[in-house]
């Protein structure tokens, strides 16, 4: 039993859950003290900001190169790069829809932080708009937003990560050195990346202290209204666009997840969606699914067909959003959600990558400071939803391209017991 507590204890969502409520507590009976704890928070977001353009440029140039370098088909490529960022598209406005209508964070009575309104890049949004209302120049003002852009650091490490790994596809059999270095480098990276998450508990600590010092305890409200958007705003994806897709494949979902529960409980038990990995390359085989499309589909959706990872993000900034006060209009919106699916190019399967993911996007948008974000910590690993999410979305992505490609076995599928 005491062997049993141990091993949870050593859990990263424990930890991160008990350093929320030693946060809270510290902030209630200490206050004073607790106000110096944000330091800690900001230290930890710092060093994410230190991270991004390495991490992003590294994963997005590997990504792109491996989709072009492994499928040997461009027609499976295509399709495969459609279905996926389709389905990021709609997880993405599910998150920012979702979250906009339930408004988590808009009854909050947290005063806005100093520097919330620097949002340069969706000020420029507001330009375009305001000048093509008065009459003025269209041509000027998209010249003015698309410099915004091309200003962003991070942006510009995107772009010259996806002219690289486009380059390296074009380079075929030439560059399976440079594809080596690069799945090295993309090891060592997350490796690091993994290192520093280790430290988010100490982070989530002095996130909630701050929090709850400076705005009472009812600041961890808005926060736990949050964590239940994010469940219902899954929830309905799955409900809602995941069984379109398997309606359309002649696929019943529900029994879809009864097929692969065992793997989506290990994901749920160890919070990491890459422990399921070679079990499901092995059942969708099984399913009736072409192993080029498997293989193909699943080692490329681990980093382009996240769609839980992109209704966090976009359910993620709204609430932030939400939080300082700062409203949008519809061109506003528009230009954050084109960024944020840029972004989105970076998150990975790892634990912790889509808060990496979060914090970039923030430094691009200055929308609210980065360091507002820290208050996230604190539900991070309770995020369960969505792994599962991005999971079963790789599994009817397999489904859905073979269906597509014309390489799909009736007869295997037929004896999974999925049809509907």
């Amino acid at each position: 039993m005491l062997q049993a507590c141990f091993k949870l204890a050593r859990t990263s969502w424990v930890q991160l859950l008990c350093a929320a409520l030693a946060g809270a507590l510290f902030g209630l009976i200490w206050p004073q003290e607790a106000l110096m704890a944000k330091a800690l928070a900001d230290a930890f977001i710092r060093a994410i900001g230190w991270l991004v353009p390495v991490i992003l440029f590294v994963l997005v140039t590997s990504g792109v190169a491996g989709l072009g370098g492994r499928t040997g088909s461009r027609r499976l490529a295509l399709h495969t790069a459609c279905y996926f960022q389709s389905m990021c598209v709609l997880a993405l406005l599910f998150g920012v829809g979702i979250t906009w209508c339930l408004q988590p964070g808009l009854a909050s009575s947290l005063p806005v932080e100093e520097g919330a309104h620097g949002a340069t890049l969706l000020q420029r949004a507001a330009d375009v708009r305001d000048a093509a209302g008065s009459g003025s120049s269209m041509a000027a003002t998209f010249t003015s937003l698309m410099g915004a852009l091309l200003n962003s650091r991070i942006l510009q490490v995107l772009m010259l990560a996806l002219i690289a790994g486009w380059t390296l596809t074009r380079l075929g059999e030439r560059a399976t050195a440079c594809r080596a270095v690069l799945e090295e480098a993309q090891r060592w990276s997350l490796r690091m990346l993994s290192w520093l998450l280790r430290l988010a508990p100490i982070a989530a600590f002095g996130a909630v202290a701050y929090t709850v010092a400076r705005y009472g305890a009812g600041a961890a409200i808005p926060l736990l209204k949050f964590l239940l958007v994010m469940y219902v705003g899954c929830l309905a994806f799955i409900g809602v666009a995941m069984a379109g897709v398997a309606r359309l494949c002649g696929v019943s979902l529900y029994r879809l997840i009864v097929y692969v529960k065992e793997e989506l409980t290990l994901v749920a038990a160890t919070g990491s969606s890459v422990a399921a990995l070679p079990s499901l390359i092995v059942k969708l085989e099984k399913l009736g699914c072409a192993r080029e499309v498997v293989r193909v589909v699943l080692t490329t959706g681990y980093t382009f067909n996240l769609a839980g990872s992109s209704l966090y993000l976009g359910a993620a900034l709204m609430f932030l959003l939400q939080l300082q006060h700062v409203s949008l209009d519809a061109g506003q919106v528009g230009v954050m959600l084109i960024v944020t699916l840029l972004m989105s190019l970076g998150t990975t399967s790892v634990a912790g990558s889509s808060f990496f993911t979060l914090a970039a996007t923030i430094s691009v948008l200055q929308a609210v400071p980065v360091e507002s974000m820290g208050i996230l910590l604190g539900v991070e690993r309770l995020l369960k939803c969505r792994s599962l999410t991005n999971v079963l979305g790789n599994c009817l992505a397999c489904l859905a391209i073979a269906r597509w490609q014309r390489a799909l076995d009736e007869r295997a599928l037929r004896g999974g017991q999925v049809l509907r």
